[in-house]
């Protein structure tokens, strides 16, 4: 199989991934997928929501928490995964700063939790546009 026999996908496809990637949701707006962008796109913006609102704390390089700096890359990445909302944060500084009375409440892991699956469920969402934008899935 060389190179000729495989399929490239549209340049369109890569933008409405970026913009699903950026904007939870936003893809799926762009696929005129109402259902889907309000379903996986909002549960997207519910649970970074929730997790922020638990308490929990987002993840970048600058933030030891007592650990290597190494160990804070996959759940920066994880975080990541929710584009504008991080973006947003990191420049406002919400969520990132090691607060005691923040990590003193009762629901702090599971904001922490409810963080790192909205970035994670964001990289599904914005892989499932691409795929529909591309022809490869109804």
């Amino acid at each position: 199989m060389g190179d000729e026999d495989v399929e490239r996908p549209p340049s369109s496809a890569w933008l409405i991934g970026l913009a699903a990637w950026f904007v939870p949701g936003l893809g799926h707006l762009m696929l005129q997928r109402w259902v889907r962008a309000l379903l996986m796109g909002g549960t997207v913006w519910v649970c970074f929501i929730l997790g922020l609102a638990m308490g929990g704390h987002m993840f970048d390089l600058s933030s030891g928490q007592g650990s290597s700096t190494l160990l804070q890359v996959p759940p920066m990445i994880a975080n990541l995964g929710t584009g504008i909302l991080y973006t947003i944060c990191w420049l406002l500084g919400y969520g990132f700063a090691d607060d005691p009375q923040q990590a003193a409440r009762a629901t702090y892991e599971y904001g922490n939790t409810f963080l790192l699956i909205a970035g994670l469920m964001n990289y599904l969402t914005m892989l499932d546009a691409f795929d529909i934008a591309a022809g490869r899935k109804p």
